[in-house]
């Protein structure tokens, strides 16, 4: 059920801050439970408050381009939602204390188009205008794809490599975590009960930064990862420091290629170490068959993309 045809309850909220949308009876052309209730909030202090209580059962929802695909091959969907999108504090774009801070509800097409972002996160930026189509990248958000914890989602990666932080915000107050350390199994995530993300930090780019990604999928646009790779590094005197990087679709969750960045730490990039660092990110993931590709290719191509980016850090061209 589109939620845009749904009224809204004026009896919703402490002195009207708070819209309530209410739908009663019924199923879905498809067979499903509607959703009954969705709550807008328009700050973020409501929308932990919602979230924390027990009583509303609400699911939180930003562009809804993951959730409601889900939801319409389930019988069953959520009683209640807890829509973010009209919280003006989880959305946009700022430098704050040495870092680029992006709101969770900021959109793709937003980041993609971002000056700061396209200055101090360039991979970002590219990968951002390859989510889908353009309907897709201006409704779905940078905290939707973390949250939904896919391991094929596309922004992840790149947020590995750029050795991104998470704000997450719940009834005792803000906390800041490494995003590597936030998904904690397959479609598992470090939220407690009542947290929500609330920004994205990433450290502002130096004088020296490179970064790369590369996604390969079934066509060049509009399609799940089959492997998706990011680098991120500093090239001073065109040596490799503080390298990392990240993959995704090859692992439960998206993972960083340990060895591969040990072995390319403090190297200067030429065509030996390319190959050699190809064939180490090879090696170092295990991979699934599934209906996208299989686990021989994914490594495979894996191990090119990796050294596709050492060559593009050499600034040599590859096909």
């Amino acid at each position: 059920m589109p939620l845009h045809r749904l009224r809204a309850d004026p009896r919703g909220g402490a002195a009207g801050r708070r819209t309530t949308v209410r739908r009663t009876g019924g199923r879905s052309a498809g067979g499903q439970q509607p959703v009954s209730v969705c709550f807008r909030p328009e700050r973020l202090e409501e929308a932990i408050e919602l979230l924390a209580d027990p009583a509303t059962g609400a699911i939180p929802i930003a562009g809804c381009t993951d959730l409601l695909v889900q939801w319409h091959s389930r019988r069953e969907r959520p009683n209640a939602v807890l829509d973010l999108l009209g919280i003006e504090a989880l959305r946009g774009i700022e430098e704050r204390d040495g870092a680029l801070e992006i709101g969770a509800c900021t959109s793709f097409r937003t980041i993609g188009e971002s000056e700061r972002v396209l200055r101090h996160a360039p991979a970002l930026a590219e990968i951002a205008g390859t989510i889908g189509a353009w309907q897709i990248q201006n409704r779905a958000t940078i905290g939707g794809n973390i949250a939904n914890a896919s391991p094929a989602g596309d922004s992840l990666p790149v947020l590995l490599a750029l050795g991104a932080e998470l704000v997450l915000a719940g009834p005792a107050g803000e906390r800041t975590v490494a995003y590597e350390a936030f998904h904690t199994g397959y479609r598992q995530t470090a939220l407690e009960p009542g947290e929500l993300i609330a920004r994205v930090r990433i450290p502002l780019a130096g004088e020296h930064a490179f970064g790369a990604v590369h996604k390969v999928g079934t066509r060049c646009a509009q399609a799940i990862s089959k492997v998706i790779v990011a680098l991120g590094c500093d090239r001073p005197g065109g040596r490799l420091t503080g390298v990392r990087i990240g993959a995704g679709s090859v692992a439960p969750t998206p993972v960083r290629l340990r060895e591969t960045e040990a072995l390319l730490e403090g190297q200067i990039p030429d065509a030996d170490l390319a190959e050699r660092a190809g064939a180490c990110a090879a090696g170092e993931v295990q991979p699934i068959d599934d209906v996208r590709s299989t686990a021989r290719y994914r490594r495979w191509v894996l191990g090119r993309l990796v050294r596709r980016m050492v060559l593009d850090a050499a600034g040599r061209r590859v096909p």
